[in-house]
């Protein structure tokens, strides 16, 4: 197949992504990969809101504050400020945009503001409880109509084309040059070269057996960066959402941290709450004490879940503040007006990822890396809660500004993607038992609770993965699912050995043979 040939090249179709596009798209042409459509992305699945400070009764110094104590004394302090000093604007982006947040004409901003877990004041922007869903849809009606940006949908990238890939002139710029990218419907794998490249792939949850994320969310980004050269860091740092939806029908589905932000309290079967018991913030605690609590009752007590209740607000309160939760809900049987919702911890988002700066520039020239697949010093040792989006918009938008003001790098020839050797595999069944094995040990192994034999046992079986994986690569065709299961064998690899390097308990790691935290904080960086 031709190479095609782009100003940019973003892979990734959630607000990252979007926010990119839509603003680069004036004057660049834009090439927009994603796995399946433009639907199915982590941010599309956001049912809080976006943190930012809108009301006269909030400050700078206070969302600040709220970040740092958080993120348990690793947070870059310097690009927290830039992040939530830039929050406001970002925000009144997405308004322009047609974003349309609920309002509240009690409110002198307009809008409805709620509070979640972690955050001092009410400063959380939302859509009613689909605050994800409904900014995807605005967005992607201008990403679909755009005459700059040409989406490739149903298509998954499988490495990046550096510099040390090409077979002629100088391979010392230490650049990024685009992407091969399998169109999975053709089975074909096309070349694609930009003079920029976004890494705007998301987290990696389904490095799990339980996660809040899409299927999609296979830590596609952050394999492909490490890959690539671009360091990595702070990996340990999952964070486990602490309700998740516990039905057997119900795949993925958060409750969101808003219903406990407007009263909701964890109880035991027999009714009695607990949160009390292990802080003094209760079930407004951040979200890994409170992961943690739930995790420490189900196993003294042999729980297969707990119960989040709020069925003492009045009905309709709930229905009009969470009718995505509500509906979901009384589908499976469960009226949450009069009854509490069976819920369970999930791994929810990856704190960790492509070291990047205030810009979203990593160690490699002309690759950027923008969302939850990046590491910029926000999150720390744990997010607070609905910042997430809130670093998407901000460092999505200072990208732009850097890429715009740059001056486009020379155009090389590149090397298409060599297929001569391989052929079609006859055994694929191989894929999908490695994948379940994969999930299953990282659950048991590496997952809210830690210990030094459980990270052994876990890396053990990571190695063995590799190599069937790196056997079967070097054989067989590529396909989707193959991309996918050794981008996680290769996100799992990296959460295991940061989190051997860490010898202590911090924010969302906990281990038992360290749970003391170290007086000094340190970044766990890992480099190629």
């Amino acid at each position: 197949m031709q190479p095609l040939h782009f100003d940019v090249l973003i892979i990734g179709s959630g607000l990252a992504g979007f926010t990119l596009a839509l603003n680069l798209a004036k004057t660049q042409k834009v090439a927009l990969v994603t796995k399946k459509g433009l639907h199915d992305s982590s941010s599309a699945w956001a049912q809080g809101g976006i943190a930012a400070v809108l009301s006269i009764e909030d400050t700078p110094d206070a969302h600040i504050q709220d970040t740092l104590i958080a993120g348990g004394g690793l947070c870059n302090e310097a690009m927290t400020r830039y992040i939530v000093e830039n929050g406001p604007d970002a925000v009144r982006w997405l308004i322009a945009q047609g974003v349309d947040f609920t309002r509240d004409a009690h409110n002198e901003t307009g809008y409805h503001l709620t509070r979640e877990g972690g955050h001092s004041v009410r400063r959380i922007i939302h859509s009613e409880d689909a605050t994800g869903k409904v900014i995807q849809h605005t967005l992607d009606k201008q990403i679909a109509s755009h005459p700059n940006i040409v989406v490739l949908e149903q298509h998954i990238a499988i490495d990046l084309i550096t510099s040390a890939k090409l077979t002629h002139g100088d391979q010392k710029d230490n650049r990024c040059h685009g992407a091969y990218v399998l169109d999975i419907h053709a089975g074909k794998v096309r070349t694609i070269a930009a003079s920029n490249t976004i890494l705007a792939t998301g987290g990696a949850g389904k490095v799990y057996l339980y996660t809040t994320n899409p299927d999609v969310a296979t830590g596609d980004g952050i394999a492909m960066g490490w890959r690539a050269g671009c360091r990595v860091a702070n990996m340990e740092f999952i964070q486990f959402h602490p309700t998740c939806l516990y039905h057997p029908h119900a795949k993925s589905f958060l409750i969101s941290e808003a219903v406990r932000g407007e009263g909701g309290v964890l109880k035991l079967p027999s009714g009695e709450r607990f949160m009390p018991w292990h802080d003094a913030r209760a079930e407004l605690a951040p979200r890994d004490i409170v992961a943690r609590a739930i995790d420490f009752e189900m196993k003294k007590r042999g729980l297969d879940c707990v119960y989040l209740d709020i069925s003492h607000q009045p009905a309709d309160f709930l229905t009009q503040h969470f009718p995505t939760i509500y509906k979901r809900c009384l589908k499976l049987g469960i009226d949450i007006t009069r009854e509490p919702i069976p819920v369970v911890p999930a791994a929810h988002y990856t704190c960790g990822g492509i070291v990047t700066d205030h810009r979203g520039r990593t160690d490699l020239d002309n690759l950027y890396a923008v969302g939850e697949t990046a590491h910029t010093g926000l999150h720390g040792a744990n997010r607070l809660a609905s910042n997430s989006l809130l670093e998407c918009l901000v460092i999505g938008l200072s990208a732009v500004e850097d890429i715009l003001t740059r001056e486009p790098a020379p155009e090389r020839p590149l090397p298409g993607w060599d297929e001569s050797r391989v052929t079609d595999a006859d055994e694929e069944v191989v894929i999908s038992h490695n994948w379940d094995e994969l999930r299953r040990f990282m659950w048991s192994y590496v997952g809210i609770v830690r210990t030094n034999k459980r990270l052994q046992r876990a890396l053990h079986r990571i190695n063995l993965l590799r190599g069937e994986i790196h056997e079967y690569y070097s054989n067989f065709r590529v396909t989707s699912d193959l991309l996918e299961l050794r981008n996680l064998v290769c996100t799992s690899d990296l959460i295991v050995r940061s989190a051997m390097c860490r010898q202590e308990s911090r924010g969302l790691h906990y281990s038992r043979d360290y749970p003391d935290t170290l007086s000094q904080a340190e970044n766990t960086i890992l480099h190629r």
